[in-house]
């Protein structure tokens, strides 16, 4: 994507989708009249982020020569680190105080991440006989994201059933549905970030515990009217990330273009658009 197009993609996607979908979660809008829960960003960011990126992924097209390794595993398992410890920060800061509720969601985070982990090694080793550090790095991921709307609203036991589940279902959807439907998303955002925010969003409405969050009572509590609403915020998210992302990608590719010319991508954004490299040898 040439650099010019994503400056002027951001401010437009900030403002045209993301705004809107916290205003409807988090500003008192539909969603949250509907009676919607999304304690730290699973509708807000990681549905909206996710589908976002498959539908910019439909307008970018593919790159001719694809590689799904990290180039550095080194700084992936650094970026991880970091990310889990960072979401600390983003879940239990979402309590907006230093209380039970901020201590609850701080350790079902890290029961949730640690849960995702094991499930994706385990899955690497069953299918292949061997479990890596990338996955191991990607399940970490995809536990943070599943417990993000769930975190001040559920217990351990139920972080721990979201972060393995989820790490099956962000597995599935990398393996056999991207291949399927043909879309180069390098970094698996729709794969890890969509449908394990899909998964964790609809936990919510499963496992919502009134002894945690006043607030929430899921499915498991007696409430099988939160799990409805919750997909609700799910197929609202989802459809209109997708639609006017789709909009916002096709405008600007029919003006400034969205994509490098061949050439560029041989040659790498690096040294084509911005002439510098992070490696001279």
């Amino acid at each position: 994507m040439k650099f010019s197009a994503w400056m002027l993609f951001i401010p437009l996607w900030a403002t045209f989708v993301y705004l809107p979908v916290a205003h409807w979660v988090w500003g008192g809008g539909w969603l949250a009249q509907l009676g919607a829960l999304d304690f730290a960003g699973g509708t807000v960011v990681h549905i909206n982020s996710g589908v976002a990126a498959l539908a910019l992924c439909l307008v970018l097209r593919g790159r001719k020569e694809r590689s799904m390794l990290p180039h550095q595993l080194g700084y992936a398992i650094i970026g991880a680190g970091l990310l889990w410890f960072g979401w600390f920060g983003f879940n239990a800061g979402s309590a907006l105080s230093a209380g039970s509720l901020a201590g609850s969601a701080f350790i079902v985070t890290n029961t949730a991440a640690a849960a995702g982990m094991l499930s994706w090694m385990l899955i690497e080793y069953i299918r292949f006989g061997k479990a890596t550090m990338l996955g191991a790095a990607s399940g970490i991921v995809a536990g943070l994201v599943a417990i993000t709307p769930a975190a001040g609203f559920v217990n351990i036991p139920a972080a721990m059933v979201i972060g393995f589940v989820t790490s099956i279902v962000s597995y599935t959807a990398i393996s056999y549905l991207k291949p399927r439907l043909g879309y180069d998303d390098a970094l698996d955002v729709f794969g890890v970030h969509g449908f394990s925010g899909i998964w964790g969003a609809l936990a919510v409405g499963i496992f919502a515990s009134p002894l945690i969050n006043a607030a929430g009572t899921g499915l498991a509590y007696g409430n099988p009217g939160q799990l409805e609403i919750q997909a609700i915020a799910v197929a609202a998210t989802f459809a209109y990330s997708f639609v006017v992302t789709l909009i916002i990608a096709k405008a600007l590719d029919l003006t400034i273009g969205l994509r490098v010319s061949e050439e560029q991508e041989a040659q790498g954004l690096d040294q084509a658009l911005h002439d510098e490299a992070a490696y001279h040898i």
